[in-house]
């Protein structure tokens, strides 16, 4: 099993999220977790709040779109495991996200830029974790 080893687009995504989170936290005094704005979308009790947790969401629904026009084409997506662990991965990751108090995005963006020990701490955990499920997946259980 290989990984795509893709340095400039991974540097350019990187920027591109470090730059949105920025922008928010100096615009808006928000912090880019992005489960936890999705989450938010599921509460009506502040209008601009909802609408702001909308336009995130509608920007990052958006692009693919985006990369259709610049490109002519839609982005390939591979993906080296079956839907179902795909679905399986989202759910955990959803538990994760309620009991680590915020997401990979928050915590290891947003926290660790704003030397949180608790967001320092959840990175490592993920970190950590996301090694050793791909240890496990490729050496002990021999891939997909």
């Amino acid at each position: 099993m290989e990984t795509a080893f893709t340095p400039w687009a991974s540097l350019g995504g990187g920027a591109l999220i470090g730059l949105a989170a920025v922008l928010l936290m100096a615009l808006h005094g928000r912090i880019l977790g992005a489960t936890g704005i999705l989450g938010g979308l599921l509460r009506f009790n502040d209008p601009s709040d909802w609408a702001l947790r909308a336009a995130i969401v509608a920007g990052m629904a958006a692009g693919p779109l985006v990369w259709l026009l610049v490109s002519g084409g839609l982005p390939v997506i591979d993906l080296p495991v079956p839907n179902w662990a795909v679905v399986l991965g989202g759910l955990i990751v959803g538990l994760g996200v309620s009991y680590g108090g915020g997401c990979t995005s928050g915590h290891g963006v947003c926290g660790i830029a704003r030397f949180s020990r608790r967001s320092m701490v959840a990175t490592l955990t993920f970190m950590a974790t996301a090694i050793a499920t791909v240890f496990v997946i490729r050496h002990v259980m021999g891939g997909w």
